[in-house]
Formats: structure tokens, sequence, C-alpha cells
């Protein structure tokens, strides 16, 4: 999320809250794409982590861009945190470890994702080069323990930090040691988004397989394809996880705002202040029985930001933003708004989705979440390898990009952004296999390569 949001309305009912995710509906001919996308800072020289303060930390980073693009500050407490394009385009923050975050702008095709992302990382390496900052394309960083890492200046961080060993193992690990790709989407109806988010829940191990890139910690094979997908598996399951009820008769806006309700959240936002109210729920919130804010009543303010720290594999807001990625190199990048694109806004392939999915149980497709940090492509689910299903999943989405047909400047359409996808199906194996490989092979049991090879 770019930045918290600032409508100071006090909420008098249940059906505001409804309200405020329904206003997302649009009709087809106005569906967009949206991607958001972290990397890591390192040093170019040692490859260490890059520290806010100083000539040539992220703060001078941020300041940097904010010369070169013209782009408006977002300020906490005197230090630039983020920046964002007033004229509706994109938005870059920090996350906690100082992992950079191109929140793009809603575009209409692949086509304007990829330019967006050249157009970024053009303007990202005219800054970061001569401060000495190269960014790393990972799920998480490969080589650093979480004692090495340096702590943004973020208010809202500092509260997450204290809660999160409280809630779950690798709570710090997610926010100071992984990146991910992720994409926004949007639904036309109630029904659509309903359809929508089903097909993605259930899929989305499939993109974790195939966007898996974080089998090092601290400098060694750590057991697993994808680390960062486990890493959630232990963060903080009360807002995390594969949101079962979505599946259940009566799923809609209200269902998703009753779970909401029920979320323990994490801050209040007053003005320039995070007030910490880390393990109250909304609903009690609501109700004037917040014993830090007694009497209080939210704000739609306070609800966009509550909406903003529930962590589901799929997220529900205006829109759906799917969440099962690792993060990964650019070249890889616009293949995952593809894959989505190409399986979520063309009916046929949605239809054919839901076919592959719909009597899939939900211990069944726990289970296939639960396997695939592990055995990416090898996690089964009723006699099936995951490979088979991203096989076909793949050739789906290839239809439907076909069928939109939104042409670039060359004659192609959108398809040819699933080709780095096409080439991991081919080969049989995840980005994470490949780079283990090169571990045991030419990289001679070590890390530091990753930050030529994988480096944006």
């Amino acid at each position: 999320m770019a930045r918290d949001q600032i409508d100071m309305t006090p909420l008098q009912s249940r059906d505001e809250l409804v309200a405020w995710i329904e206003a997302g509906v649009k009709p087809e001919s106005e569906f967009r794409i949206g991607t958001e996308h972290e990397k890591t800072p390192f040093t170019l020289e040692g490859h260490h982590p890059v520290p806010y303060e100083g000539a040539k930390g992220i703060g001078s980073l941020l300041e940097g861009m904010k010369l070169l693009l013209g782009w408006e500050p977002i300020m906490e407490r005197g230090n630039i945190i983020g920046l964002y394009d007033v004229t509706g385009g994109g938005a870059i923050s920090l996350e906690p470890g100082g992992q950079f975050e191109l929140s793009g702008a809603p575009v209409e095709t692949v086509h304007q994702t990829q330019s967006e992302l050249m157009a970024h990382l053009a303007q990202v390496r005219e800054i970061a080069t001569p401060l000495g900052i190269g960014f790393l394309g990972l799920g998480m960083t490969p080589s650093w323990s979480r004692a090495q890492i340096p702590v943004m200046p973020k208010g809202r961080y500092k509260i997450m930090r204290n809660y999160m060993p409280k809630v779950g193992k690798y709570g710090l690990d997610m926010m100071f040691r992984t990146c991910t790709v992720q994409t926004n989407l949007d639904f036309s109806s109630e029904a659509d988004m309903v359809k929508k988010l089903r097909v993605s829940l259930a899929l989305q191990p499939i993109a974790t397989a195939l966007f898996a890139n974080s089998p090092f910690t601290e400098g060694k094979p750590n057991g697993f394809l994808s680390f960062r997908s486990e890493i959630w598996r232990d963060t903080d399951n009360a807002r995390s996880g594969m949101i079962p009820f979505a599946f259940e008769d009566g799923m809609g806006f209200e269902r998703y705002v009753d779970y909401a309700l029920d979320v323990p959240m994490y801050f209040v936002k007053r003005g320039e202040e995070y007030i910490d109210v880390s393990g109250s729920s909304f609903r009690d919130f609501f109700a004037g029985n917040n014993k830090i804010l007694p009497g209080e009543r939210p704000t739609l303010s306070d609800w966009a930001n509550h909406l903003s720290t529930i962590f589901p594999e799929v997220r529900l807001k205006r829109y759906l933003e799917m969440r099962g990625a690792d993060g990964v190199p650019w070249g890889r990048l616009p293949a995952l708004p593809a894959f989505w694109v190409g399986l979520l806004y063309d009916n046929d392939s949605l239809d054919a989705a839901w076919d592959i999915v719909r009597h899939w149980t939900a211990p069944e497709r726990q289970a296939l979440r639960d396997d695939v940090p592990r055995f990416g492509f090898k996690a089964r689910i009723k006699d099936r390898y995951l490979f088979e299903i991203a096989k076909e999943c793949l050739i789906l989405s290839h239809a439907g990009l076909r069928r939109r047909g939104r042409i670039d400047h060359l004659g192609r359409d959108e398809s040819r952004f699933l080709e780095p996808l096409e080439r991991i199906i081919e080969a049989g194996r995840s980005p994470a296999e490949e780079m283990l490989d090169k571990f045991n092979g030419p990289w001679n049991g070590s890390v530091e390569p990753a930050y030529q090879e994988y480096a944006f």
C-alpha cells in the first residue's frame, strides 16, 4: 500500500464498511491492472544492507528520486519515506527493512506494465548507481541475518515489530527479509468478485511455484523453494492464509467485512501519530469499545488502513490483490500480471479455471498451500501434481490473453509476457531449483553471485 488514507468521516453503520469495498465495482471496459513489486537494496561494494541515514542511504535515494521525478514526497516526522505521482500514476514506498516498492499506476494492458517497469528501473538506476546501491530480485535476502538489517523510520512498522513476535515465529522475517510481486485486478459485480476470489485463492499456490525464488537463508539452502511463502504460514494466522469462508455459500462483500471486523488491528492513525491498538478488533473499535481510544468511533480512513493490514493469499480491497508470488528479477515481473489477467479477465478462461478448482475441498486447498513452499511443482492435490495443473493454467492464461487481443506497436499481444513461465514449465523446474543447481555447481556453494545474476 502506497500511503495511509486520510478520510476522517466517522462511521455510523456496517453498511458503510460494505459500501466502501463495493465502490470498487466497475464495468469491464474500465478494468485496470496494477502491479506492485519490492526489491532489496544492497551496497554494490560488499553486498551489505543499505541504512536509511547518510549520504549513500535510502533517504538520499528517495530525495534523488523526488528531484528526478517531480513526485510529491510522503513525509513522516521529518523523514522522507515515499513518493507519489499527483497525476494519478504510481507511488514509491519503503518496506520495513528498506525494500523499495513501486506501486504501479492502474494501467490498461500488460504492455503498459512493462513500459512503466522499464521507465522505473531506468530512473532508479540513475539515482542509485552513483550512490553505490544495487537492487536484488529475489523473494528473500539470501545472505543477511535479521539483526543486520536496518529499520526504516515508519511509525506503523514499529507497532508491527513489537506485535509480530506475539503471534507467529516468522513475522519479523516477513517484514525485514522478504520481497514480493503482486498484481491487483478489478471486478464488475459482487458475483464476479466472488468467482475471481475463489479461482485466484485456489490457484495462488501455482503462482507460488512458478515464481518460487527464495531458497537461501544467511548464505545456505534453507530446505525450501519459496521460504517467503513458508514464512507466511507462521507470521500471523489471524490475518493471513487461504480464507476458507470465501468458498462457502453466502460469500460476498458483507461476509468479507465480517471477517475483517474480527481481524486484530495494528494501529490507528491520528495526524502524524500512529497509536498502538494491536490485538484489539475493529469490531470493538466500531462499537466504541477500544480500551486505548474509549468512546471513539473509527473513520473511513481507519477502515481503509485496517484492510491494508490483512494479509490473506488474495486480499479484497476495492480490487483483488494476488499475494502468492516471490519477488523476481525484472525480466520475469510482467509475467505475473500477464498470468492472472489471462486467467481472470477472460470469461472463458475464468470458467475453465473454476472447473479445475471447484471440486477441491478446504482441507485439500490448505494442504496444497502448506506443501508448495517446500515441494513446488511436486506438491499434489487430488492425485495430481501441481506441475500438471500449472501447465494447464498457463495454457488457459495464454488463450485468455490472445482473446483479449491487446496489441502493442509491433502487433504482439500480451501472451508474449508469459514466455518466462513457459520456459520454466518446459524445463520442469522452478526458478529456485535452477538457483540451487547453480549454488551446488558454478557458484561453488556461495550465494554471492546472486547479487550479479539476479540484480535489477
